[in-house]
């Protein structure tokens, strides 16, 4: 069983990620899938908007520039490799802008979502 301080962790990651999720729809992205989950790795939320298909990390820190910077260049080959399973499984056609997102979210703040945060 999980310790209440990982069940604590747990339950903050889902409500920064439920947040997110809010936000990209509120700037018109339909979310195709959350915690998408592989033997590669897991990614937060899978979003798309037009031609836009975005993999988006959520990171919640108490700042705003902690939470920007927190995805590591092994975070990211890991949730590229992920990506490609979820594109392999879902057989994705068309020509689609693929992006690799952050959502910063900060108690108390509105979150910031970083377009195009990273590339592989």
């Amino acid at each position: 069983m999980n310790s209440p301080a990982r069940r604590r962790a747990e339950r903050k990651g889902q409500w920064a990620e439920a947040v997110a999720a809010i936000l990209l729809q509120a700037k018109g992205y339909r979310i195709l899938e959350r915690r998408f989950r592989s033997r590669a790795g897991e990614i937060d939320l899978i979003a798309r908007r037009g031609k836009r298909l975005a993999f988006v990390e959520v990171k919640l820190r108490p700042v705003l520039s902690d939470a920007a910077w927190a995805v590591t260049p092994r975070q990211q080959a890991r949730i590229a490799r992920a990506a490609e399973h979820w594109l392999a499984k879902n057989e994705v056609k068309g020509d689609f802008d693929v992006s690799f997102d952050v959502m910063a979210v900060v108690p108390w703040k509105w979150p910031r979502h970083i377009a195009s945060a990273f590339r592989v």
